[in-house]
């Protein structure tokens, strides 16, 4: 077990409904080897559940790591997923939710990072802001492709379209990877109701000044003054080389902190933001401390009313049983096929042209046409004219097909034929 490294985290966390949505559909976590934010997907379907299940497990983190920090940040990413799992079982309603997630774990010297959806995490190094995590979005696609460019991604109509969320149905692996970090680092990690609106000049320039309370603070602010129409979360950290004189509590924000829960005497902190609306940096209240885990009837929560967040990200969940979905669609459309296939015979079938069938013409049945492999048309009639009685004009044109109208006319251009045939050599009358 890996004891408490040469460095340390002071940091700070905050998280805000915004000015448009009713609900917070994020949940926020900082301590002092844990940084995560998770984005609730699904509206209706409790987005803001699926959150601060995903937190309340990730939580169980925040204590010194062993050496494997990959190994338990991607075991806690697969359990949170399993929760959500269990709460989708217990109640189906629940079906279509899903949250993504940005973890950072850290062991004293460096931070295991675990990704799946589009928050992000940020380091501030030297002044100088990098982008850790790469978004798992539609938008994110289309840009690493070169179709558009990333100021012209946050007004795309579908750059909230994520690929990879924590659903508890499709197991999907997060991105991962591990980063040394060194003294004055500054660790950001934010919903895309910060970052979606927050050029990385603005967000460096509030990751310079003052404090980590004072940087949450204010990148909240700046994100609705800017005008994110989303919730806003961000938790901010910086790396430093002595312990803090006094050790800071956790901090639980947004969904994870809002929703109903026991009382509790431990020392987890959850934090409100007020003060935005009139423009200055907010003030921080302390609410009452959270239980380890959430309690197990908050899934019989009734769902809030429709919202537009429920049609604002995806992948939506796939039914319980796939394959059955898509053996339905495949018979549907074999049978459609089918019928298509019915009908295109049927009317085939009432299709005639004339032709040469044994060097006789010959009335056809069906289509003037050839694929390798398939007959398009049958002998229908064939008559005593013989190709060798006609011109050469006459014999080439029922070679290469003549068109009807139907059977009468096919019959008609026959009969005309036989009137134009040359009696063979020798069987002229004599005078």
């Amino acid at each position: 077990m890996t004891t408490a490294g040469p460095f340390f985290l002071q940091f700070s966390a905050l998280s805000d409904v915004g000015r448009i949505r009713k609900d917070n559909q994020d949940s926020g976590y900082a301590g002092p080897w844990l940084l995560t934010v998770c984005d609730g997907v699904g509206g209706a379907v409790r987005g803001d559940l699926a959150s601060a299940t995903a937190v309340q497990a990730l939580r169980k983190l925040d204590g010194p790591p062993s050496d494997d920090l990959l190994g338990q940040v991607a075991g806690a990413i697969h359990r949170a997923n399993d929760r959500i799992a269990e709460l989708i079982d217990d109640d189906p309603a629940l079906n279509g939710t899903s949250t993504t997630a940005t973890v950072l774990l850290f062991d004293g010297a460096k931070i295991a990072v675990g990704h799946l959806g589009d928050t992000r995490a940020y380091l501030l190094r030297d002044g100088e802001l990098r982008q850790l995590t790469h978004d798992h979005t539609f938008v994110q696609s289309l840009i690493d492709e070169g179709r558009i460019t990333e100021e012209q991604s946050r007004t795309h109509p579908h750059r909230n379209l994520i690929l990879k969320a924590v659903d508890g149905i499709r197991h999907e692996e997060p991105d991962l990877f591990e980063l040394a970090v060194q003294p004055g680092d500054r660790l950001f990690v934010c919903s895309d109701g910060a970052c979606g609106v927050l050029s990385d000049d603005k967000m460096a320039d509030i990751l310079r000044s003052g404090t980590t309370d004072f940087a949450a603070v204010e990148l909240v602010r700046a994100s609705l003054e800017a005008g994110s129409t989303d919730n806003v979360t961000c938790v901010v950290a910086e790396v430093v080389e002595s312990a803090p004189d006094e050790a800071s509590d956790p901090l639980l924000v947004g969904a994870a902190a809002d929703l109903p829960r026991k009382s509790s005497s431990g020392s987890t902190r959850s934090r409100g933001f007020r003060g935005h609306r009139s423009g200055d940096t907010g003030e921080i209240d302390p609410v009452p401390a959270l239980p380890p885990d959430l309690p197990s009837d908050v899934h019989a929560i009734p769902s809030d009313p429709v919202d537009p967040e429920a049609a604002r990200y995806a992948p939506r969940a796939p039914a319980r049983h796939p394959w059955l979905k898509r053996l339905l669609a495949a018979t549907v459309v074999l049978g459609l096929l089918w019928i298509a296939g019915a009908l295109a015979w049927s009317w085939s079938q009432r299709q005639f042209f004339v032709a040469a069938e044994d060097n006789k013409v010959t009335i056809f049945r069906g289509l003037n046409a050839q694929i390798p492999g398939i007959d398009l048309s049958s002998p229908y009639e064939i008559s005593d004219v013989d190709l060798d009685n006609l011109s050469d004009i006459d014999a080439e044109a029922v070679s290469d097909g003549i068109e009807a109208s139907d059977l009468e006319e096919a019959r008609e251009t026959v009969a005309n034929y036989a009137a134009l045939q040359e009696p063979p050599a020798g069987e002229e009358s004599g005078g």
